[in-house]
């Protein structure tokens, strides 16, 4: 028995370590364990970030004043409570707008292992990308005047900009926008399926590994892959057309290439797909299994993958709501009725 029990422990062992060679050459890269390795991925060497930067930024991304109505904060499409999104089909904003093109508001957890942002790739990192919900009409709504008019208006966020970048900077849009994508920088998930890519042969269960294996196997990881098991272009509709192609009118990019989802936290990010109508993990690993790999997959592969993806549940950075500061007699007053 006790032969048995030692053999069955180095075949396990074995097998996880095959497994972790094979995918890392499919293409599977864990979050670094190592603190400087990941500051080293996640900073942006032309913003730094810094303790006060980070705090700033937060500051911002939850300050609803910076839209138009003076109710819509970047959190309110990207819950950090909620996976990093608002689970609806189509984005809401100004106004009540569901977005025009019946996009759903991607996880911006993680977000900064993505090669490109938007689900049609037009800006390259997220300096750029925090820039664009906050002046767009169906989102924020808020012009660049409104949101520098706010900030410089209210003098404690002054002094928290000086005290981030020196006392001579300007508080400008594209400096509010820097701020909040260092604070966003910082929202980086580390699950189990990272111990496991790490060396920790044991992290993911037998049955989580054999969900792994059948990832690989199936070609999910050949769109699925890097850090964030996504975040690059791909093609879409490979193999077959998406059933819910006709619900809004996106078609990617000028080349019809679309930012492929990460599937980290998958599990708190329905409903899925772009448009957001498909409700389940299940129906979506088999829709993706048929439109991008031509592959009908059993419900006993759909099975298996679904627990794979369960594993990577990541542990979230520990977010305290911030105070923010009262607004003055020079703050741009809001009307939400007619604005």
């Amino acid at each position: 028995m006790k032969a048995l029990m030692i053999s069955a422990i180095v075949t396990t062992t074995l097998m996880g370590a095959s497994l972790i060679d094979e995918a890392k050459t499919a293409g599977l890269k864990p979050i670094p364990a190592n603190a400087k390795a990941l500051e080293k991925l996640t900073s942006n060497s032309k913003n730094p970030t810094t303790a006060a930067k980070v705090e700033l930024g937060k500051m911002l991304y939850f300050e609803p004043r910076l839209s138009k109505s003076g109710l819509i904060s970047c959190n309110t499409c990207h819950n950090l409570a909620i996976g990093g999104t608002d689970g609806m089909a189509a984005a809401i904003g100004h106004k009540w707008t569901a977005n025009p093109h019946h996009l759903s508001s991607p996880t911006v957890y993680n977000a900064v292992f993505y090669s490109q942002q938007f689900w049609d790739g037009r800006s390259p990192h997220l300096e750029d990308q925090a820039q664009g919900p906050i002046q767009a009409g169906p989102e924020m709504a808020a012009p660049k005047d409104f949101v520098e008019g706010v900030v410089n208006s209210i003098p404690a966020y002054v002094n928290a900009f000086k005290k981030a970048y020196g006392k001579d900077v300007k508080v400008t849009f594209e400096k509010v926008a820097d701020t909040i994508a260092v604070f966003e920088r910082t929202l980086v998930t580390p699950s189990r399926y990272d111990d496991f890519l790490n060396g920790k042969k044991n992290a993911l269960s037998k049955a989580e590994q054999k969900g792994l294996k059948t990832f690989i196997d199936k070609g999910c990881a050949t769109c699925h892959n890097d850090i964030a098991l996504g975040g690059t272009m791909n093609a879409f509709n490979v193999t077959g057309q998406y059933k819910h192609m006709n619900v809004g009118d996106f078609k990617g990019d000028a080349n019809g290439m679309v930012r492929v989802p990460t599937l980290r936290n998958v599990t708190e990010t329905a409903p899925y797909f772009h448009n957001g109508q498909i409700a389940t993990l299940n129906e979506a690993i088999k829709e993706m299994g048929r439109i991008q790999l031509g592959a009908n997959l059993s419900d006993t592969e759909t099975a298996e993958i679904e627990t794979f993806l369960k594993a990577l549940e990541g542990k979230k950075p520990t977010i305290v709501y911030p105070m923010l500061p009262a607004s003055t007699a020079k703050t741009p007053k809001v009307d939400v009725i007619n604005n």
